[in-house]
């Protein structure tokens, strides 16, 4: 009869795992404690960075605007956009020709007589 003996030769298992070796670094080495403390910093500063963009994308932080409430005007003949929006504008007249134009979608500065418009008012 002959037998068969098994012998671990590590020099042929250089690089690739082993179920026989117990080494979590995939040099082999193991890490000093400066090497680990660099490894957990690197780990926790990548995941303040993911938290960080994630807490961005999903819009945590956005400021909650009031909602605005509308006067729907209807403009009078020879009335100009900004005839309108000083008359119902408490403070700067151009943000309210602003805030007028981005309320009803207008493209431009002219408005005609006899369209209706939405107003924000305070």
């Amino acid at each position: 009869m002959s037998t068969v003996t098994m012998t671990s030769n590590n020099s042929v298992l250089q690089g690739f795992s082993s179920p026989f070796t117990s080494t979590t670094n995939p040099s082999g080495a193991s890490l000093t404690r400066r090497g680990r403390l660099a490894r957990t910093l690197f780990v926790a500063s990548l995941t303040v960075v993911l938290v960080a963009g994630f807490a961005a994308k999903s819009g945590a932080g956005d400021q909650v605007v009031a909602p605005t409430s509308y006067v729907t005007v209807v403009v009078p003949g020879g009335a100009t956009l900004w005839s309108v929006a000083s008359a119902y504008a408490t403070g700067d007249v151009q943000a309210m020709v602003e805030a007028i134009r981005e309320a009803n979608n207008l493209k431009g500065y002219d408005v005609m007589a006899g369209q209706k418009l939405r107003v924000p008012t305070a």
